[in-house]
């Protein structure tokens, strides 16, 4: 895959016309270093909130990247395999969110997002990708994948890399 900028809408031929995308360790280490240019211009964030568990990885190594030490989860239950459910709320946090940057890796139906912004509605919202339905909730991404798009991140994929 190739760097993206903000708002890129991905074809269905950048990948093959599969249903889904399995992406590398090397992949999610250049679109964090993409995401964390885009965000630094609209910083400094007081710290990061990575959505659970999803959000973990693009998190660390954005704080990497901003020079922010403080990350903070919340903890949120939406998919059983690749069956979406209704959001559970498994760890919160009080506030309003003024001045932290929310992280998650996908933005796909939205209710995650729309969640989460219920809880800090004056933080920054930002992930790595971003699907049709759920991207009015983002502030900021770096792609934009079909929605029928199943991704596959490396931390998912199986101990032989499947």
């Amino acid at each position: 895959m190739a760097a993206f900028a903000e708002g890129h809408r991905m074809n269905m031929s950048d990948f093959t016309l599969a249903a889904t995308l399995a992406l590398s360790w090397d992949d999610i280490d250049r679109d964090c270093r993409a995401l964390a240019a885009l965000l630094a211009p609209k910083g400094p964030f007081r710290g990061i909130v990575a959505i659970a568990r999803g959000g973990l990885v693009p998190a660390a190594l954005l704080a990497r990247d901003l020079d922010i030490r403080l990350v903070e989860t919340v903890c949120i239950s939406t998919y059983d395999d690749r069956a979406r459910g209704t959001p559970e709320v498994l760890k919160a946090l009080s506030g309003d969110g003024q001045g932290w940057l929310v992280v998650d890796d996908l933005v796909d139906s939205g209710a995650t997002a729309e969640l989460v912004r219920a809880m800090l509605p004056k933080a920054h919202f930002a992930t790595l990708y971003a699907k049709p339905e759920g991207r009015p909730q983002v502030d900021t991404f770096v792609a934009e994948v079909d929605q029928r798009v199943w991704i596959i991140f490396p931390w998912e994929a199986g101990a032989d890399g499947e």
